[in-house]
């Protein structure tokens, strides 16, 4: 295990040219949907899978992956901080046997595939009923654990639980030959089937807050609490590692009326409490990668969407928008393959604000191959 790290760490970080193309993918780890495919599977057959997702990427014309290795408060690498993932072992805290992140970044890099780490920020746990370690940050912050559905949920409200996610970046990126940090969209819950705003139990942290001077309304301050971390991990990538980059994947769509012609399901700004606008104004990101995974002519058109993102008004400073192109629905919702190839092309006539590029969701249909999708990336 050790003589993996130092070989991930002895040489730079593969960061690709300032106006190169971004052509990444997605690897998820939280209920095994990518890496590992099961928990509890050796190493060996873990690195082979690992392998495997790399020569897909390879294959389809790929220069980056977004390896997801803290899918809930835990770790798919050594950690000082966290415990081991159950997704690699059945277990927290029990060790694989090697480090899978180190693993990834070497075997990438002679692919010429630059390795991000993808974080989820709140997700204590994906099932509140599994055990978990005494390291956890459930059970260092038991007050700001919510039981949120069948999920555990850490209080984006609490200043503790935000300095702890930020700890993790910086132990990420001093150890570590990552090209960047990636945080996902879940800040606060979803909506419920409904439409309305899921009940968040953080009375008391907003209690606190207003006691101590603020004057927020709750709906502004959890929008804060956001703000804060993204601006937080921001400045924590950039001074730890100068040069990584820090990006989010927000939904994809804003809010009702944004754009007009696109009918809004999901409020990001109102329901989700997040607003990627301001991140990107006040440049604490250095792209966006919004979640458009819709058909193109459809009531949410892509291209509508990527126009909007990427349009002058919106994107004042030019950030770039590497849109999420959702391979996973050629079996989720039966497109064909025509329907990524569009996207794709769209994604390049659709002129970038800055540096052009693309994210699928997920690397899944890649490694199987899927209705010939390799062909149809690396075509684009």
């Amino acid at each position: 295990m050790k003589k993996i790290l130092l070989i991930a760490t002895a040489v730079a970080a593969l960061v690709l040219p300032a106006r190169a193309e971004f052509r990444g993918a997605w690897v998820s780890s939280v209920y095994n949907i990518n890496f590992p495919s099961d928990s509890g599977l050796s190493a060996e057959t873990q690195k082979a899978q690992a392998i495997r997702i790399l020569e897909a990427a390879k294959a389809a014309g790929l220069n980056a992956v977004l390896l997801q290795v803290r899918p809930e408060s835990d770790a798919l690498y050594e950690s000082r901080i966290e415990p081991w993932s159950r997704y690699l072992t059945g277990t927290q805290g029990q060790s694989p046997g090697y480090d899978p992140l180190a693993f990834f970044i070497a075997e990438a890099k002679k692919r010429g595939i630059a390795v991000h780490a993808w974080l989820n920020p709140y997700r204590a746990a994906a099932n509140a009923g599994q055990p978990r370690t005494a390291n956890h940050i459930s059970k260092k912050f038991p007050q700001f654990a919510y039981k949120v559905g069948s999920v555990l949920w850490m209080d984006p409200g609490a200043p503790e639980v935000q300095k702890h996610i930020v700890s993790v970046v910086r132990d990420l990126l001093s150890r570590y030959d990552l090209a960047g940090i990636h945080l996902d969209d879940y800040f606060y819950p979803y909506p419920t089937d409904s439409g309305a705003v899921y009940p968040f139990p953080d009375e008391k942290t907003y209690a606190a807050y207003r006691s101590a001077g603020g004057k927020l309304e709750k709906a502004d301050w959890r929008r804060n609490n956001v703000h804060s971390l993204i601006q937080a991990i921001s400045g924590a990538v950039h001074s730890t590692k100068p040069g990584a980059l820090f990006g989010v994947s927000p939904f994809g769509i804003y809010t009702k009326g944004a754009p007009p012609d696109v009918k809004a399901g999901v409020d990001q700004y109102h329901q989700l409490y997040s607003d990627p606008l301001k991140w990107m104004r006040e440049g604490w990101v250095d792209y966006l990668a919004p979640q458009l995974y819709w058909a193109e002519g459809g009531p949410q058109s892509f291209s509508s969407l990527l126009r909007w993102w990427r349009s002058p008004q919106v994107n004042t400073r030019s950030v770039p928008i590497w849109p999420g192109i959702a391979v996973d629905r050629m079996s989720s919702h039966g497109w064909p393959a025509s329907e990524i190839a569009t996207q794709l092309a769209l994604e390049k006539s659709i002129a970038p604000r800055g540096r052009g590029g693309f994210l699928l969701w997920n690397i899944g249909p890649l490694t199987k191959n899927s209705k010939d999708i390799l062909s149809v990336v690396r075509s684009h």
